[in-house]
């Protein structure tokens, strides 16, 4: 589900327990070295408001970021809010679910509202 795209990438939610968001850059890299200097500019930029407003909303355990790109050869990035109630904590999300998670997390939709207004106020 895309929840924010501008001229430079967009933001889609990844379907989980936890909170997990993947930013895709509009032009279309395999590598991130591939990306033009404006865009890795605004990729990191969006990363690290995602993950700031992350920590201050959710307050998890830690953060995880990933970019693999084997199954879509395009770059993207995963930031995840981890838990240790989350399915696979300490494991990545990828690996071995550890047990049902027992999360009692605020509203998304509130985090995706913040987030806008973290977005906009840093003019991206």
């Amino acid at each position: 589900m895309k929840i924010f795209e501008n001229d430079r990438i967009w933001i889609e939610r990844e379907e989980s327990d936890i909170p997990w968001l993947k930013i895709f850059p509009r032009q279309s890299c395999r590598e991130l070295s591939e990306c033009d200097p404006d865009t890795k500019r605004v990729l990191w930029k969006v990363l690290d408001i995602i993950e700031r407003a992350m920590l201050a909303y959710y307050r998890p355990e830690k953060i995880n970021i990933a970019s693999f790109g084997n199954y879509l050869p395009r770059v993207h990035l995963h930031i995840m809010a981890r838990f240790r109630e989350d399915s696979h904590f300490p494991e990545p999300m990828w690996g071995e679910k550890q047990r049902e998670a027992k999360l009692d997390l605020p509203p998304f939709e509130a985090f995706i509202a913040l987030l806008h207004q973290e977005l906009e106020s840093e003019g991206i």
